[in-house]
């Protein structure tokens, strides 16, 4: 289609907040409740708990400030030492690595391959010399789940998944999230459920969770308000007055704006999903695009898009690539290019000693692209955008044969 005079999809905004949530919005500013522990019982934060903990077939849920926290949480509930070794991937966002040296510890950085997965060989390499690792499944993508946990279980090793993209993804039929020891969600703009900020993690464990809560900020004995299960009564007790307090709680606005969310995630999996897989198959018809396929056991629920650029020698023509679809509408970041880009290993400049030299994954990140891909686009919005890209992919190549 000819993409002259059509206006370009907006691929930021997020999808209006269901109208349910104003009655409960209005009633907390009325009340001027917004703190999770005023309440006697049943605050919207507790709710969401439990509702979460629903969706996702788990005993406990813990709701704070957003998916670091919730990572954070997880390596100190953990209880490893300080200078404990983490193993996570290469191609993840920032954000990772960060929560690893707040809490004190080391990350190992692990290879990630051409369809922005871990390197299976590398990452058993490096396992023997490790404490715990955190599985990133960035920007959706799900490793090898079967050969993590198998190498990961023989060797006593714990896993906290990193599914702040990938709610409502399944493997093998298990929901992404379940499979490890902990996993952690969030719920900023721009994931599936949108609270501006926010995440949440989820385990079967309850020592886990209770040094999880404590240290969240249940001061006192609010820790009495997250349910009365008598494995976790048991746990909190234990831990009372033993863990240091964070302060990094959810409040009520935020669960409330969350809530009414919850019903919908079924329906953005399955459009987010078709969105994809439609602009998928349409790049795949450019000699110069290749969008990785999805793992057999694998079920995404994408709201974005992924891709490589195929027969680009130069950083030059990656370059025009770029400008070429930022001049048609379509914004795409290629993750080793863009500057100072978070997800690009090689700028965690934070991380202790020196940085490791990872071929593969600094190769992956230069000609890896990333489009937004919202679930609430429609067919048009989405051959525009794939007009767009593959005229741009056919643009920049005819530029470096000129």
């Amino acid at each position: 289609m000819s993409l002259d005079h059509v206006p370009a999809p907006n691929v930021y905004d997020a999808e209006p907040i269901p109208a349910a949530a104003r009655a409960e919005i209005d009633r907390l500013l009325l009340s001027g409740d917004l703190f999770r522990y005023t309440a006697p019982a049943d605050a919207p934060v507790a709710l969401l708990e439990r509702e979460f903990a629903d969706l996702m077939g788990t005993r406990y849920a813990l709701a704070v400030s957003s998916c670091s926290a919730a990572l954070f949480l997880s390596l100190e509930a953990l209880g490893l030492p300080k200078g404990a070794k983490v193993m996570i991937p290469a191609f993840t966002f920032a954000a990772v690595p960060s929560s690893i040296v707040h809490a004190g510890m080391q990350p190992v950085l692990c290879e990630v391959g051409e369809n922005y997965r871990i390197d299976v060989d590398d990452f058993r390499a490096k396992l023997p010399d490790v404490d715990t690792v955190i599985i990133s499944h960035m920007r959706g993508h799900t490793s090898d789940m079967d050969a993590v946990m198998a190498a990961c279980d023989a060797a006593g090793v714990p896993v906290i998944e990193d599914a702040a993209h990938s709610l409502g993804t399944t493997w093998s039929g298990r929901k992404i999230g379940t499979i490890g020891r902990v996993g952690c969600f969030s719920f900023q703009s721009y994931k599936l459920v949108n609270a501006g900020e926010g995440g949440i993690m989820v385990t079967d464990d309850a020592d886990l969770v209770a040094r999880a809560v404590i240290m969240s900020g249940a001061y006192e004995h609010n820790w009495k308000k997250h349910g009365e299960d008598a494995d976790l009564t048991s746990a909190f007790t234990r831990w009372q007055n033993k863990l240091p307090l964070y302060n990094l709680r959810m409040q009520n606005l935020s669960a409330a704006v969350i809530r009414p969310q919850l019903p919908e995630v079924a329906r953005r999996v399955r459009d987010g999903r078709a969105n994809h897989d439609y602009v998928a198959d349409r790049l795949n018809t450019s000699p110069w695009l290749r969008v990785p396929d999805a793992l057999p056991q694998e079920d995404r629920a994408p709201d974005s898009i992924q891709f490589n650029l195929h027969d680009f020698d130069s950083d030059a023509q990656v370059r025009t690539f770029a400008e070429a679809a930022a001049a048609r509408g379509v914004k795409v970041q290629v993750f080793g290019l863009s500057t100072d880009n978070a997800r690009a290993f090689w700028n965690w400049q934070f991380i202790p000693g020196d940085l490791p030299d990872l071929p593969r994954t600094r190769a992956m990140l230069m000609r890896a692209c990333d489009v937004r891909l919202p679930a609430r686009l429609q067919t048009p919005d989405l051959d525009y955008i794939a007009d767009a890209l593959i005229a741009a992919a056919h643009e920049a190549k005819a530029r470096a044969a000129a």
